[in-house]
């Protein structure tokens, strides 16, 4: 039994959803399908999330919405004549957006939710009307009703453990269940939507409650490649992955995968495969807790991303005051900001940070509050950071892979910043200048690839 997840390059248009219902059909344990919103058809389209934001924003500042409405149900009604759906979509889908237009109130905290979520609920709706219409016995099902039950947390729910309880009793359904991704409901009874791109996380989450035997998520990829292709040509497929390689590649920069959607399948230890909706005759990138006999590269994928910034406290005998790093960890807390890395040495602390975490006043408060509270000899921030981290469960047993990307990237001239290696290792992380991000993925690639 399988749950497979359609994302929104593979759901964007009529001859997309053809692909999807040949994939479906084509293995009879493909039981449970998890739909996002359509994407873009072109490079020059929007994607229909995006239209729903401009809706919502037009509803909050009174715009005038009949055109958006418009161009938002087109996109579904271009797909339901293709398939002769015999519903009236166009007037049953206009009514819901009018609905929640009549229905916003600027002090629900969960009305973004609604307006997003609807990109989702409605092309399940919209798949399964198509799948009908195909002679296929499927139905919609709405994640209230399957029993996703989710944190109080607009735009940022967490699963909670009963759901999975719930979601098992729908495992021998003997219909096709069309399921939205991207949102739950509180125990109160509010939608709530996980973080953008969290369709994933829904495909995930059914797939470790109904227990089955693999959750395939098919994309516009062949599957996950060693290293991004804006940067390298024609990079290494990863045929074979664990979940722990996984997540270190999708924190450091590869998109394939929203980074919080493996976790309900890593714990349910359940595998996972990426394929490619415009092939799937490809045998994709499977995800696994473990591999015991297929050969493997020791480093599984050079990753990147930029956005980040880098804070250095210098103080003379640093290592002998105790408590120092408890002090520096409340002032981030104190201020909300989240820190990525935070490698030491004996008179020195390196703080690895998102930029986006700081304005400019949060910025100053950050370094005000480690000078009073701190005292250093020595402070300073340092902006336009990149991270590249090299990444494969092997490397423990490969002496040398430390020394080998070091000296690569010193043949290129890039500077590092900071390098930090995890007690696992798992993966060696560099903190660089972003300029040189594009150098940094090159080098480190030919060395372990070519």
């Amino acid at each position: 039994m399988k749950v497979i997840k359609f994302g929104g390059s593979s759901v964007a248009s009529a001859e997309q959803l053809k692909k999807v219902l040949a994939i479906v059909t084509g293995d009879s344990s493909r039981r449970f399908v998890v739909v996002s919103a359509p994407g873009k058809r072109t490079n020059k389209d929007k994607k229909v999330t995006d239209l729903l934001i401009q809706f919502y924003n037009a509803v909050v500042y009174k715009h005038e919405t009949g055109e958006l409405i418009r161009e938002i149900v087109a996109r579904y009604t271009e797909i339901a004549a293709a398939f002769h759906v015999d519903e009236d979509i166009e007037k049953k889908f206009s009514a819901e957006l009018r609905q929640l237009q009549e229905n916003y109130d600027e002090t629900n905290a969960y009305a973004l939710d609604s307006f997003l979520a609807s990109g989702e609920n409605l092309n399940a709706q919209l798949v399964a009307a198509c799948f009908k219409k195909s002679g296929i016995n499927a139905r919609y099902i709405n994640p209230k009703e399957l029993g996703i039950t989710v944190s109080d947390e607009p735009q940022n729910a967490r699963i909670l453990e009963e759901s999975y309880e719930k979601i098992y009793q729908w495992r021998d359904s003997k219909e096709i269940l069309i399921i939205p991704g991207f949102f739950g409901y509180t125990k109160d009874g509010h939608l709530c939507t996980f973080s953008r791109g969290g369709s994933d996380i829904t495909g995930s989450i059914v797939a470790a409650g109904l227990k089955v035997d693999m959750y395939e998520n098919f994309t516009d990829v062949d599957g996950i490649f060693a290293a991004s292709p804006k940067y390298i040509h024609d990079p290494e497929l990863i045929e074979f992955a664990t979940y722990r390689e996984i997540r270190e590649l999708t924190y450091a920069g590869f998109t394939v995968f929203h980074d919080e959607a493996l976790m309900p399948a890593f714990k349910a230890q359940i595998p996972v495969i990426i394929k490619n909706t415009n092939n799937p005759e490809c045998q994709g990138t499977l995800i696994k807790k473990s591999f015991d006999s297929e050969t493997r590269n020791e480093v599984v994928g050079v990753a990147s991303d930029g956005g980040f910034c880098g804070i250095t406290i210098g103080k003379y005998l640093l290592n002998r005051e105790v408590g120092i790093v408890r002090r520096i960890l409340q002032i981030l807390e104190d201020l909300s900001i989240g820190f990525e890395h935070m490698p030491s040495g004996i008179d020195d602390i390196s703080i690895i940070l998102r930029e986006r975490q700081l304005t400019r006043d949060i910025e100053a408060e950050l370094l005000k509050q480690i000078e009073e509270k701190i005292q250093p000899d020595q402070l300073s921030i340092e902006h336009g950071l990149s991270v590249v981290a090299l990444v494969g469960e092997g490397m423990r047993e490969r002496p040398g892979t430390t020394s080998d990307s070091t000296a690569a990237l010193a043949r290129k001239n890039v500077n590092l910043r900071m390098i930090s290696q995890g007690a696992d290792e798992r993966s060696i992380i560099f903190a660089i200048r972003s300029e040189q991000e594009r150098l940094a993925v090159r080098s480190l690639y030919y060395t372990f690839f070519d």
